[in-house]
């Protein structure tokens, strides 16, 4: 499985202590040897454990139900991005007018949208992102960490990069002079929005669920990697306890 350069350093060392522990275990003259094998024992398994659920967030795995909601929701994802494109790309700017003033111009077409795409409202998309992770079988986990609020942070950063990610997508050239074509035909303004939003959505279809995941999975490595030194945390305090019972 990969692990993540952002999360290595502190899911790797508290994973590492815990293996330190269960060999100190080994070693250790008893009573000694119990309560480190015990704590070490409990808390790598929490830490793998929530790792492997770290990691199921974003990839499928064969046979365990749950895995890979984010592509697996990916088209929920893309068609409310599609709705908001659309809306903003025709409510925005009054494109058909643009057009009739006999201004267009590659040049003054490619500010216009860059100007649209830059002013796209990604707030709602982060949110129903964030929705369709908490009420997934991961959401008590990320709990752990704060939920919604300790994701909060990361609603600008990930609007940012979906915007460059537009911006960078919408900017082709021929892509450009399609959508002004269309609109500088003098067609009917219903006939107009079906032209483009069916130029918008082969665009959109180059954004395939790898791609999302790997825009999430960057803004979002940093706070689920403390998943797994929770996981270790509260692991080997169970596995101290359990040593303690055993004592008695």
């Amino acid at each position: 499985m990969k692990l993540w350069s952002g999360t290595i350093n502190k899911s790797l060392l508290s994973n590492l202590i815990a293996v330190f522990l269960i060999v100190l275990g080994t070693v250790l003259p008893a009573p000694y040897a119990r309560f480190a094998f015990d704590t070490g024992l409990f808390s790598l398994s929490g830490g793998l454990t929530n790792w492997l659920a770290v990691h199921m967030l974003f990839e499928r795995v064969p046979g365990l139900y749950g895995s890979g909601v984010v592509q697996i929701r990916f088209e929920e994802f893309k068609l409310g991005i599609r709705a908001l494109i659309i809306e903003q790309f025709f409510e925005k700017a009054d494109l058909t007018a643009f057009f009739s003033e006999g201004k267009a111009s590659s040049e003054l077409f490619r500010s216009r949208l860059n100007e649209i795409l830059g002013e796209l409202d990604l707030d709602n998309a982060f949110d129903s992102l964030v929705d369709v992770i908490m009420a997934s079988s991961f959401g008590n986990m990320i709990s752990m960490i704060g939920g919604k609020d300790a994701l909060g942070p990361l609603k600008v950063p990930f609007s940012n990069k979906m915007r460059d990610y537009f911006q960078s997508a919408f900017a082709d050239p021929d892509l450009l002079d399609k959508i002004k074509s269309q609109l500088s035909n003098g067609l009917s303004d219903d006939t107009i929005r079906e032209k483009v939003a069916s130029i918008i959505d082969q665009r959109l279809d180059q954004l395939t669920p790898q791609m999302v995941k790997e825009i999430v999975q960057t803004m979002i490595h940093k706070h689920l990697g403390w998943l797994v030194v929770w996981g270790c945390a509260f692991g080997g305090v169970i596995g101290f306890a359990v040593s303690i019972l055993r004592m008695g």
